[in-house]
């Protein structure tokens, strides 16, 4: 999947991940006026972005908006965008960078070398 969303694209769709349901567009609207000021006109616009981009499906009546990617396969994408773009494609190279001015608990470096070690 490639899919680039904006922040504002990625505001639209996180209110739908979060509601893990569909929404109307106009509950979407309420939702971000309430959340982040902005009025219903802007939400439209960025919803109809999202859907040209593929990323929600409209379902009529009433403008229903179904997200048809999850966050993890934006996670995903965007992780590897940004490993291709500041780290030459190297995740080791990424995680060194990470590790080098990372400031973790002890609690958190336990958890990394799970998770390394779940991978072996």
């Amino acid at each position: 999947m490639e899919l680039k969303l904006f922040d504002s694209e990625l505001k639209v769709m996180d209110t739908l991940w979060k509601s893990e349901q569909d929404l109307s567009a106009g509950q979407i609207a309420k939702i971000l006026e309430e959340e982040i000021g902005w009025n219903r006109n802007t939400t439209y616009t960025v919803i109809k972005k999202c859907i040209a981009k593929g990323a929600i499906e409209r379902r009529d009546p009433k403008f229903i908006c179904h997200a048809l990617v999850s966050k993890q396969q934006v996670q995903n994408y965007e992780t590897d965008e940004l490993i291709d773009k500041m780290f030459d494609g190297s995740k080791q190279k990424f995680f060194a960078a990470f590790l080098s001015d990372a400031r973790l608990t002890e609690d958190e470096v336990a958890q990394l070398k799970g998770m390394i070690s779940d991978l072996s």
